[in-house]
């Protein structure tokens, strides 16, 4: 079995997978989709209720250790005061033996931040993961290659595109959500860590020049200062081979902490080896995009993605068209679908409004107790390859899941029902969440798809359960055209061939949610059942 078919076979697996709900809770996966991140939301709100008392109770304090500090002041600044007065003279050796003792000994202000840090420990098991933070890091990573964005204009809130010296804005946000230096230094870290310098570089340039903007001034919520970002920043150029950009970082470094030994023996390893190669003094370092080796396709897939949706143009194209579909059907009859030719080969349909609000809705609430995160089980091998949640809704769950099913098999002509056809898969994008170039259908005969004793997967009835600001379109790449998120819109493609032959050119990706929550629901349909809903051919161009 070659490469490809290896992947699609793993492609299937995954597709196939659902997980325990308490175990995916259990691994930290809260960036993986957006329902996680807003659950996250609610811990966060507990911990603000927490450090409310906490401050109420340190404001107390403080006035308290306000009004003894002005009491004894008051004492000092009178210079008339007589030490002679045997009462003054009580009460200056009961401060010094006593009140001062209290004072600095006071039992309020660990009390105080005990009860903080009892209330976080009671809701850090509701709190993201480690692996949350590294997974929400290569996120933006990813948005940052496939729209080519520039890191700086994230860390000041703002989506552009950087080509060459034009800048393209691809979101402009109502709000700006600036990054601080410990924002960027996470980010870069993260990529540090991995030995990906390449994305290393910018993001710990950013954090540097952020810290150095506010250098001298402590945040307590900050894990990393102007000194860990210079480190970092100097080891990463290093690493990647500019020693005069590592060496002058160095030297910054030891202007703040000149007894640093490490950084010192560095500064003197990088003079060595400038002087040894002077010509790596003016070298400049071109840094490498790492690669990706299970996405031959990328330059076409990140092109697609960048364009935000980019269907051929109607009326340049006759045989492309938009009318409304009744499929000679009496159930579309009285309501019939807007039915939009997307492309001819692979042949592509949207259908407009194919769901209600209030459907759409529903079906996202009855997925969302149960996601279960599609790589369930090898998440160290395929993180970078899925980045979405799924569930798996039996049509006896709920009537809108019967009337849905009936609505796609009067528009298709196919019998959806089980084993014909797969239960309702319904997927939530998280940060940056994508699904990178894969096909549906099976692309090997030992595919666990042919396990289910139906068949292959004829078609795919893919429908858009929201909306997205930005990103998050269906690329097909050797179609070469990308769509993008119509809400409540459904796009309906045949994986097979007439013949029973796979289509090489439904090969598609979902490119990265920019900006936006992206809910889709899948109904996979198999060739068994539908012998006469849509004969077969013995000629392969059919």
């Amino acid at each position: 079995m070659g490469p490809a078919a290896r992947l699609a076979a793993l492609l299937a697996v995954l597709a196939l997978r659902a997980g325990d709900p308490a175990e995916v809770a259990a691994r930290g996966d809260t960036f993986s989709a957006l329902t996680s991140v807003a659950r996250a939301l609610a811990p966060e709100r507990r911990l603000l209720g927490l450090l409310r008392r906490y401050l109420r109770g340190e404001e107390a304090r403080l006035r308290d250790l306000t009004r003894f500090y002005h009491k004894v002041l008051s004492l000092h600044e009178d210079s008339a005061t007589p030490v002679s007065n045997p009462l003054l003279a009580f009460t200056l050796i009961k401060r010094l033996q006593s009140d001062w003792k209290n004072v600095v000994h006071s039992l309020e202000a660990s009390e105080n931040i005990r009860a903080l840090k009892d209330g976080y420990e009671r809701v850090e098991q509701d709190l993201p993961a480690f692996e949350d933070l590294e997974g929400a890091a290569r996120a933006l990573m990813r948005l940052q290659d496939v729209y080519m964005l520039n890191v700086k204009g994230l860390a000041r809130g703002v989506f552009q595109r950087v080509t060459g010296s034009a800048v393209t804005d691809l979101y402009s946000p109502r709000r700006l959500f600036s990054l601080t230096g410990d924002d960027c230094f996470q980010v870069g870290k993260v990529a540090y860590d991995m030995g990906d310098y390449y994305h290393a570089i910018p993001w710990l340039e950013e954090a540097v020049s952020l810290f150095r903007g506010s250098y001298g001034e402590w945040k307590t919520e900050d894990e990393a200062s102007l000194e860990d970002a210079l480190d970092h920043l100097a080891f990463a150029y290093f690493q990647a081979g500019n020693v005069l950009c590592a060496l002058n970082l160095s030297r910054e470094f030891l202007l703040y902490s000149p007894d640093n030994k490490r950084v010192a023996r560095n500064v003197l390893k990088y003079e060595k080896l400038l002087a040894e190669s002077p010509n790596q003094a003016v070298a400049e370092t071109v840094m490498q995009r790492p690669n990706v080796p299970h996405l031959q396709t990328r330059d076409t897939y990140e092109g697609l993605c960048q364009t935000l949706g980019s269907q051929p143009t109607h009326y340049q194209i006759p045989s492309l068209y938009c009318s409304y579909e009744t499929s000679s059907s009496p159930y579309l009859l009285l309501q019939p679908v807007r039915k939009e030719v997307i492309h001819l080969e692979p042949y592509v349909v949207l259908y407009h409004d194919f769901v209600s609000d209030a459907e759409a809705q529903k079906i996202r609430g009855l997925a969302e107790p149960w996601v279960s995160l599609v790589i369930s089980g090898i998440r160290s091998l395929m993180l970078q390859l899925v980045v979405c949640f799924s569930a798996w809704l039996k049509d006896t769950v709920d009537p809108v899941l019967v009337t849905l099913d009936h609505r796609i098999a009067a528009l298709t002509g196919l019998d959806v029902q089980p084993p014909y056809a797969e239960y309702l898969q319904v997927v939530n994008y998280g940060i940056g969440g994508h699904y990178e170039p894969h096909f549906d259908h099976a692309t090997s005969p030992s595919s666990p798809l042919y396990r289910m004793n139906s068949g292959n997967r004829v078609a795919t009835f893919m429908i858009y359960l929201s909306s997205v600001e930005a990103g998050g379109a269906t690329a097909f790449i050797y179609g070469n055209f990308s769509v993008p998120v119509v809400k409540n819109a459904a796009l309906f493609w045949w994986n097979l061939h007439r013949s029973g032959e796979g289509d090489g050119d439904t090969l598609h990706a979902a490119c990265p949610v920019l900006v936006g929550d992206k809910w889709v629901a899948n109904k996979w349909i198999h060739e068994y059942g539908q012998e006469f809903r849509r004969p077969c051919s013995s000629r392969p161009e059919d």
